[in-house]
Parts: C-alpha cells; structure tokens; sequence
C-alpha cells in the first residue's frame, strides 16, 4: 500500500482589524491529545472540520496523526494519504481528501471580511518520496463562504506531477476561473520543512503577499 505524507508542525493565524486589535489563533500539535478533538477545539469548537478518507480502510485508522520530529524538537501533525485505497470520504472515489479547514460554523477570527488583514504562519514538509497527481494536488486553499463564489478557492497551492515535469504552483481566482500566478520546481521542497507566511488583505481591491523559505538555512524558495 503505497502511502504519501504531509508533515504540518503548527499553523498560526493573526487577525488584524485594526492597529489597535491583534487576535491570534494557534494550532499546535500535542500528542497527549487525540488528534481530531484537538484540531476541531482551535478550529471549530463544537463542530468536525477534519475530512479524512478513515471509512474507505478502517483497519488504518487515523489519517491525520501526531508525531515527535527530530529536526523541530517537537511534535507535528502528519497527513496520511493513500494511492490506491482512499477515497474522498466515501462520497467521491476518483479522489481522495485528508483535509481540516475552518468555515462558515468556525469561530469569527477563522475567516475574513473586506478591510482585514490575517496573517497565516506555518511549517509543512513534503517526504522526499512524495509524488504529486498527474492532475492535481491541492495542500492549500483560502475559499470563498457565501455570495455568489460560495466555496470557490480564491487562493491554492496545487502539486502537479505531468508529462515528467513537477511543479509547484500558486493559482488565483478573481471571480470564477483560478490561473496560475506562480510556479517553481517541485523537487526542492521534498524531505525539507518549509516556513510559510501569508497575508492577506481581505476586498474586492485586496492584496496578497506570500513567502515560502527552506527553514534549515532560510533560503526562499517561492516569493510573491
């Protein structure tokens, strides 16, 4: 059973509404605590934002699990993923999701509204095996909730693996159709933990800054 991993070791959101107010929101790992019921606390207390492929091979277990990495000193989030037995919960089966979010039912500072600025911060690592879709896969997304691009994804990461050539790409949608804005090799971000730091300015006239670096020397490896 072949099986492809996304490390993440803590994803931080700051919510600024105005100079005077800074609201931070922090997911950490813990592996003194059950994943998913810590994932759902930060994210959407009293609600399940964890999308995993669990029912397709119940014999797995968890597709989201915790574990001690060597190089942080501390323990991170792995995202299991399984080429030929998930599926996307069940419901679609020429794909698969091992996904958490936040969304319409998250708390206020999960999501943004014209005239903010949040500022997303966090580490993931590719394994040095992983091998991307010929077609697509996304390990991050910033979706629209409500109004006529309900859940429509403004912003994605998107992993490609195509006609021998592996790409990593940022694609952007203005309204309806997502185009590439960026694009690198994929290979250097295999088996390294990259830091990433977003942020976005929320309106019809936004703005986007994103920069992805190799943490063990800071070296940047996509900027926008």
């Amino acid at each position: 059973m072949k099986q492809i991993f996304l490390l993440i070791a803590a994803l931080s959101m700051l919510f600024k509404q105005d100079r005077a107010v800074d609201i931070v929101t922090q997911l950490q790992a813990d592996s003194s605590k059950k994943t998913y019921e810590l994932i759902n606390s930060v994210l959407s207390p009293g609600y399940n934002v964890v999308e995993v492929s669990d029912c397709s091979h119940p014999s797995f277990g968890d597709h989201i699990t915790q574990q001690y990495d060597d190089t942080l000193e501390k323990d991170v989030f792995v995202f299991h993923a399984h080429v030929e037995k998930d599926t996307d919960r069940c419901k679609k089966f020429d794909r698969s999701r091992t996904e958490i979010k936040t969304y319409g039912k998250s708390p206020r500072r999960g999501f943004g509204t014209p005239g903010e600025t949040h500022v997303y911060t966090w580490l993931f690592k590719l394994d040095k095996n992983f091998k991307a879709s010929s077609g697509f896969t996304h390990i991050h997304q910033i979706k629209a909730v409500g109004g006529p691009e309900d859940k429509m994804p403004t912003l994605t990461y998107t992993l490609r693996d195509k006609n021998d050539k592996k790409s990593f790409d940022i694609r952007f949608s203005k309204f309806l159709t997502q185009e590439s804005i960026a694009s690198t090799d994929l290979d250097p971000f295999l088996g390294e933990w990259i830091t990433v730091k977003e942020i976005i300015t929320y309106g019809e006239e936004g703005k986007l800054e994103v920069t992805l670096s190799r943490k063990r020397d800071q070296k940047r490896t996509l900027i926008l």
